[in-house]
């Protein structure tokens, strides 16, 4: 997969075609988020400073102090209140956008992802498996059916809509596979551990294999394996792969109790996993992970970056998905320190680390622009990675 090319989505044998028509309708919510991400959204901050920061002042005596408390001050302001409903409405558009052209050839999609099964790589179902309450009580991020819901026989629909929808949420800003995270994550692991040569990977919330295929590349001799929920994700993930060449053998797994054998893999990567799963969840999560890692084995764990981090007003906006973007669990994701996780799920907290990685599909344009193309965290400029050593 070339990074340095994104001028539109990469192509292969099961991405859903669209007419010209449709090409435009996902071109303009593309547009749409960018100009609210940027022109839009920079009212916000206009409207803290003039309005809501001074009558939160005179009210309570003091200025909001955290991003909880700007929350409050910014509850009833109608600049914000009007950039919330249109940023929602863009999130809903682009997924209608994506499933018109789904919807128009699913039976031909579900045919080439048959035709397209080879012999590298396999896919194995659960058929029995009981999705997790944090994903059956809410569309996450408002994806209908969210990435588990079979809503044909052999379906693929929801694998299909969200490779789609991802590159407009990005913008392309995640390259043309949608593969920055695992290539960022990749390029942090070999920076640090440049002596690191996994054999067996496993990727946890796999979907339809945007990062899990940049493991393929990384490491040609190493066994790649996926896990997600959801099987209409699955089988497009595995037909995906199938068409790009790359084997990976994609499961049907909850990462909260796997049946992969103690000590089986050298490397155990997730990406924006985290954000989509419980406290309890994660914390099970951690613990197989340190169950399945093998002696002097890595996990890392890429996000978008914790609010600690970042300037308080930054962190409030970013908080705004918890409750506008079908995202329960996206702010208690963005309180976690490695350390403390790591010392409750068993490992050696010393161990533990927290770090940031330039985002390599940006950095990669930059170099071959000489234009600096980012400046915000994930898909513009940097992810957070988390995790530890055993």
């Amino acid at each position: 997969m070339d990074i340095l090319e994104a001028n539109s989505q990469g192509q292969h044998a099961v991405l859903p075609a669209t007419t010209s028509d449709e090409f435009s309708r996902q071109e303009f919510v593309k547009s749409l988020k960018l100009h609210l991400a940027t022109s839009v959204s920079a009212g916000n901050r206009n409207a803290f400073e003039v309005r809501a920061r001074p009558a939160w002042q005179k009210a309570h005596g003091s200025e909001p102090a955290t991003y909880a408390e700007i929350r409050k001050s910014m509850t009833d302001e109608p600049y914000f209140n009007f950039w919330g409903a249109m940023l929602r409405n863009s999130q809903e558009m682009m997924w209608k956008s994506v499933q018109i052209p789904v919807q128009r050839q699913l039976p031909e999609l579900i045919k080439a992802s048959k035709e397209t099964n080879g012999t590298n790589g396999s896919l194995r179902l659960n058929p029995d498996m009981e999705i997790p309450r944090y994903h059956t009580m809410v569309d996450i991020h408002c994806m209908p059916g969210g990435y588990h819901t079979d809503f044909t026989e052999d379906d693929v629909a929801n694998g299909a809509v969200y490779d789609s929808a991802v590159y407009i949420y990005a913008m392309g800003r995640m390259g043309p596979y949608n593969s920055d995270i695992g290539d960022t994550t990749i390029a942090w692991i070999k920076a640090n551990h440049p002596d690191f040569k996994p054999k067996r990977i496993l990727d946890m919330g796999c979907t339809v294999g945007h990062s899990t295929l940049a493991y393929c590349e990384a490491w040609p001799e190493a066994e790649v394996y996926g896990i997600d929920i959801g099987a209409p994700v699955l089988r497009y993930a595995h037909a995906r792969a199938q068409a790009l060449g790359k084997t990976v053998h994609f499961s049907q797994q909850n990462a909260e109790a796997t049946d992969f054998e103690d000590g089986s893999f050298d490397l155990i990567v997730s990406h924006i996993l985290v954000h989509e799963t419980s406290n309890g969840a994660m914390r099970r999560i951690m613990r197989e992970c340190n169950r399945l890692l093998a002696d002097g084995g890595l996990v890392v764990h890429a996000e978008t970056p914790p609010y600690r981090d970042l300037p308080t007003y930054d962190a409030f906006m970013l908080d705004w998905d918890t409750r506008n973007n079908n995202e329960p669990y996206w702010g208690a994701s963005h309180e976690i320190v490695a350390a403390d996780i790591a010392a409750e799920t068993g490992f050696d907290p010393a161990k533990a680390f927290e770090a940031y990685q330039p985002s390599a599909f940006e950095a990669a344009q930059a170099k071959r622009t000489n234009v600096f193309q980012g400046g915000d965290f994930g898909g513009g400029g940097a992810w957070w990675l988390w995790g530890v050593r055993k």
